[in-house]
């Protein structure tokens, strides 16, 4: 699928891309023109930035929207300003990407593949680990995190910290984030699985600079410590809640397909 195909499948899917940034003059630029050859419609929340991101995302073609949080607030709720106007501007699936560099727009007819041939699916980019210049922490923190997963939805996924992603916004409805930081990406994960939506891994493609080129705002001790209170919070959320709301789902699913 070329740009101009995937560019009409988004639009006849009404899709968009969100891509929240903060601090990241660097790279958002090209991340956002790159994306542009891809899919017309962009949403970019500003969250706070302080390096001159406002001015650099001004420069940019007018074919996108820029929303601007005037502090920090954290990813978590970025993605939640990203879908709340994804849905107010009429669209049913949003893609994330993030405005480091480290995701290829090329990989965006991927997605669009997948998403005609599997609707209401939330779509899960996998990267292939061991790559140049990845950090060690990253394999460590996805196996991490995709144990918890399955613990908690019975489900397996290679990738669970990825930030490439193809929401069905109609199937989510109106989700409330759990956490306005660096693990909302997880808790939408699960959340997704006991609501009963599909999720399906492709492979990406992703990139990673050299160590002095990062802009990383992940914080080792508090933010392992925050993702570690959401799994215990999950895994006996599981059990109460969980696993039966999935099992409701699976049934309803069935009834609707046989009748």
């Amino acid at each position: 699928m070329n740009s101009e195909s995937t560019k009409l499948t988004f639009k006849q899917n009404a899709v968009c891309l969100v891509i929240p940034t903060y601090n990241n003059g660097r790279t958002v630029a090209d991340v956002v023109r790159n994306a542009l050859e891809y899919c017309k419609d962009i949403i970019v929340v500003n969250d706070g930035s302080t390096d001159g991101t406002d001015e650099l995302l001004k420069s940019l073609p007018q074919a996108m929207t820029v929303i601007t949080h005037h502090t920090n607030l954290g990813k978590g709720k970025a993605l939640t300003t990203g879908f709340r106007a994804a849905m107010e501007r009429g669209f049913h699936y949003a893609i994330t990407m993030d405005a480091d560099g480290q995701h290829y727009a090329s990989d965006l007819p991927a997605f669009a593949e997948a998403l005609t041939k599997h609707s209401d699916t939330l779509i899960v980019g996998s990267r292939q680990f061991g790559l140049p210049n990845m950090p060690q922490k990253s394999s460590f923190a996805n196996k991490f995190s995709n144990f918890w997963f399955t613990v908690q939805t019975g489900k397996k996924l290679p990738d669970t910290q990825t930030g490439y992603r193809l929401y069905p916004l109609s199937k989510m409805g109106k989700m409330k984030l759990l956490s306005s930081r660096y693990e909302a990406e997880l808790a939408l994960l699960v959340r997704s699985a006991w609501r009963g939506i599909n999720i399906l891994p492709i492979p990406i493609n992703v990139y990673y600079p050299p160590k002095e080129e990062r802009v990383s705002h992940f914080r080792p001790g508090m933010d392992f410590f925050r993702i570690s209170v959401l799994n215990t919070f999950f895994t006996f959320a599981a059990i109460l809640y969980g696993y039966p709301a999935m099992l409701y789902h699976h049934i309803k699913n069935k009834l609707k397909t046989e009748s």
